[in-house]
């Protein structure tokens, strides 16, 4: 198992949902996502959701026709997903995402990587495999959407300190390090448990990445590009194969 995966199984994953708002605030927001990136594919295509996570995106993309093949290789989110939707035409599948091609019936008319997911790869060498791979997989006139955090300026002193969430019994924050490749995120939970307080703090790494750098590789291989700010904060990059 590796760094992030182990993190996600044994930290993240079982408050995952919570620490993003909850799974109906997150699919109304996924659902928001797929209606502004999915408007150009037609519907009964296959679509690939990698990361996928609790469903976010997944089940939004199954609901409005599409045949989702979906990928994480968080056990715990994958098992919240296929509980969450029900009869809805989503594979629900623990891999990495490199290996992705594995699972696909026949090529993808769209492609997501979604909500930072695209910075748990290794380094960059594997982001620009993911990318290569992605285009050889989607039809003519296919898409390929991500969104990611821009790690390339280091947030400095008190800014690297990130609260997430809170409620009345749990709080969630994270402190960034950063390296020359990659930030090593810290994320610090405490818990009550009904008479104290339980810690506990696990960290990954991250891949730092700028968004001229992935359109500048989404172009080298043949893909047209386009660069969106979200509300979240990311940056969404819009690639198509023509």
């Amino acid at each position: 198992m590796n760094r992030v995966q182990e993190h996600y199984e044994q930290h993240l994953g079982p408050v995952y949902t919570w620490m993003v708002g909850g799974f109906d605030s997150a699919l109304e927001r996924g659902t928001k996502e797929v209606e502004a990136i999915a408007n150009t594919v037609g519907e009964r295509d296959l679509a690939v959701d990698l990361g996928a996570g609790f469903g976010m995106h997944a089940i939004p993309l199954a609901r409005r026709g599409f045949d989702v093949v979906a990928i994480d290789n968080c056990r715990s989110l994958l098992d919240e997903l296929r509980m969450k939707s029900g009869e809805l035409s989503i594979e629900a599948v623990e891999d990495d995402l490199l290996s992705f091609p594995l699972h696909l019936p026949d090529k993808a008319s769209l492609v997501l990587c979604m909500t930072d997911t695209l910075t748990h790869l290794a380094d960059k060498g594997a982001v620009i495999d993911l990318i290569r791979s992605v285009f050889d997989h989607l039809v003519s006139g296919g898409r390929f959407v991500t969104t990611f955090r821009d790690y390339s300026t280091p947030l400095q002193a008190e800014q690297r300190f990130i609260p997430v969430r809170s409620s009345p019994n749990r709080v969630f924050t994270c402190f960034l390090e950063y390296g020359d490749s990659h930030l090593t995120v810290n994320d610090i939970l405490y818990e009550w448990n009904g008479n104290a307080w339980e810690f506990s703090v696990s960290a990954y790494q991250k891949i730092r990445i700028s968004p001229a750098w992935l359109i500048d590789e989404l172009e080298k291989v043949g893909f047209s590009t386009a660069r969106e700010q979200t509300q979240s904060g990311m940056v969404r990059v819009v690639a198509d194969r023509v």
